[in-house]
């Protein structure tokens, strides 16, 4: 009897110890499936080729500053008191147009003063000219003595030079007049009023500000890479979001001609600092604009776009290629469909399209969209964009 029991026993520990490998195999053999297929497993990815292509860069500007070369402040060049305005604001004006005219009553007095003292001096002159003349008679007879004849001599010389200066003096009151009436110091319109009739001003106050905007300039400051396929002379599309009549700095009637939204100007590119022929990690580019329809002035807007109008070839991969705000890395899919993190040197993009100045070669398939979770090393399945259908 317990011969049969000793054997049960044995029978029941034999098949729970096989019973346990058997769990045992199973586990790491599944635990290999598992490891075998993570190995193996291929995240479906969307990718684009790097290519030649025509590219017309795009630059987004937070803000731009634009400037008028010809601007500047009409001034009182005497005292006096303003008797009346002959433009309004926002008038056009010429050189040298009268503004306003000047009122000071001092000025009329000097001036009557300074005609009698020249009228003094002219009889002073005559009167020494006389003595001088017969001096010069009574020696030729040797009816006077040469210390005597050199003393008119010398009052006349001195009656001479006080003509001259009582008249320098009448002429000066009577520009000091002249000054009563302000002109305009360039052409163009009347921006800014600063001072109203009846104020009493001095001399040297500004009066008015005077402006020609049918040319306005603003600079950007531009790496190399973002320059190099600049041309004197080439023209550029910026692009203003919002009305830009709005906000406007010098409350003129400019924005006449505005059509309202997404409004269309062209630059011109004037000047390069330094020249491209000499290298520079930052050049200073200098545009100008046909303000000419008069929707612009000389201050501050914002989220401008600037588009260049002359299109040029390189080699281009999409923008969302890009895996940051850096542009400086992207995921390349090699031949065995592995993913390599590389990094690239980017020039400019036309909110599509980026250029690839290093890093890449034409062919070099680059994922582009969703990089979460991507990782270097990562196998995965591409399907070129335009062939996801």
């Amino acid at each position: 009897m317990k011969r049969y029991f000793y054997i049960g026993v044995a029978v029941i520990v034999a098949m729970a110890f096989a019973i346990v490998a058997y769990g045992a195999w199973l586990n790491y053999s599944d635990e290999n499936q598992i490891a075998n297929r993570m190995d193996n497993r291929r995240v479906q990815l969307i990718g684009a080729k790097a290519k030649i292509q025509e590219l017309r860069p795009t630059l987004s500007l937070p803000s731009i500053r634009f400037s008028s070369r010809n601007m500047t402040d009409a001034v009182a060049l005497t005292d006096g008191r303003i008797l009346r305005w002959y433009v309004d604001k926002n008038s056009p004006i010429s050189k040298g147009q009268p503004l306003l005219s000047m009122a000071n009553e001092q000025i009329p007095l000097r001036i009557q003063q300074a005609t009698s003292a020249v009228s003094r001096a002219e009889a002073m002159l005559a009167q020494t000219y006389s003595s001088y003349q017969r001096q010069g008679r009574l020696l030729a007879k040797n009816a006077t003595s040469q210390e005597k004849y050199e003393e008119a001599q010398a009052q006349y010389l001195a009656a001479q030079q006080a003509l001259l200066e009582a008249q320098a003096q009448r002429d000066q009151v009577i520009v000091q007049q002249g000054w009563l009436t302000v002109t305009a110091p360039i052409s163009g319109e009347v921006l800014v009023i600063y001072q109203r009739e009846g104020t009493y001003v001095q001399a040297g106050t500004p009066v008015a500000l005077v402006g020609d905007f049918d040319n306005l300039t603003f600079s950007l400051n531009l790496q190399d890479v973002d320059s190099r396929h600049l041309e004197l002379g080439q023209t550029t599309e910026l692009t203003f979001p919002e009305r830009i009549a709005v906000g406007k700095a010098y409350d003129t009637d400019y924005g006449a001609g505005n059509t309202g939204w997404n409004q269309k100007i062209t630059a011109t590119l004037k000047e390069i600092v330094p020249p491209l022929s000499q290298p520079a990690n930052m050049r200073r580019s200098v545009w100008e604009v046909d303000n000419t329809t008069r929707l612009l002035e000389p201050m501050t807007y914002t989220d401008v776009t600037m588009r260049t109008n002359k299109p040029y070839y390189c080699l281009a991969v999409p923008l969302k290629a890009m895996i940051d705000k850096s542009h400086d890395k992207v995921f390349v899919v090699d031949d065995e469909g592995i993913l390599q993190l590389r990094n690239v040197v980017t020039g400019p993009d036309d909110g599509k399209q980026i250029e690839i100045v290093s890093g890449l070669q034409p062919g070099d398939v680059v994922a582009v969209g969703n990089f979460e979770g991507l990782s270097d090393g990562m196998k995965v399945d591409i399907t070129l964009e335009g062939d996801e259908g």
